[in-house]
This record gives structure tokens, C-alpha cells and sequence, in this order.
């Protein structure tokens, strides 16, 4: 596996670009329909406008979410636990570590 380090902190400059990029269409969709009385709930051509927002919504909270367990995953490596499980206390697989970074477990914790 690579350096977990240099991973983790890959995945979070990607992460929060993400996240950027997301903020930023959410709030262009929201500005777009400002002082607009159109009835996106009957549009026959495709999603609503409310759709779109509650997609992006979605994604943006995903996004925060995984920035979250990629800071806690850091903060496992600074401690000297990381590729611990939280669970059973085991050493979790290089393969899964390597798949997901911000693991907290093992497969077999994981599947419990």
C-alpha cells in the first residue's frame, strides 16, 4: 500500500474540490430560480428544479461526510492507530485500507 498518508491527504484535496464544485452548482441552481415563478413541478422536459437541488443536496452532505472520515482517519495516523479495527482491535487488511482509506474496521467487523 502506498503511503497512507500521502493517500489520505490526496483524497481530501479531492474531496473538498468536490465539495466545492458541488456548493457552487447548488448555489447557481438556487440563484437560477430566484424571482422565478415557473411551475418546474409540470415540466414535461425532465427533473424539477427541486429535484436537482435535493440531488445535489445529497451529494454535498456525502462529500462532507467522507471529509469527515478521512480528517478522522488522519487523526487515527497522527495517534498510531490507524489499520486498527475500532471494533475487535485486529489489524485491518492491507487490501481493505488500501480500497478504502478511512476504514475503521475489519471485513469481519464490517459485516457484522
Amino acid at each position: 500500500m502506498a503511503d497512507p498518508r500521502t493517500t489520505l491527504e490526496e483524497e481530501r484535496r479531492e474531496t473538498l474540490a468536490r465539495l466545492a464544485t458541488l456548493t457552487g452548482d447548488f448555489t447557481a441552481i438556487v440563484e437560477a430560480s430566484e424571482g422565478s415563478n415557473a411551475d418546474d413541478e409540470h415540466d414535461p422536459e425532465g427533473a424539477t428544479i427541486a429535484f436537482e437541488r435535493s440531488q445535489l443536496d445529497a451529494l454535498v452532505q456525502q462529500a462532507r461526510h467522507h471529509l469527515t472520515e478521512i480528517d478522522a482517519a488522519l487523526e487515527r495516523l497522527h495517534a498510531g492507530t490507524y489499520g486498527t479495527c475500532e471494533r475487535c482491535g485486529q489489524l485491518i487488511a492491507a487490501g481493505r485500507l488500501e480500497a478504502r482509506p478511512t476504514a475503521r474496521t475489519c471485513i469481519d467487523c464490517a459485516s457484522i
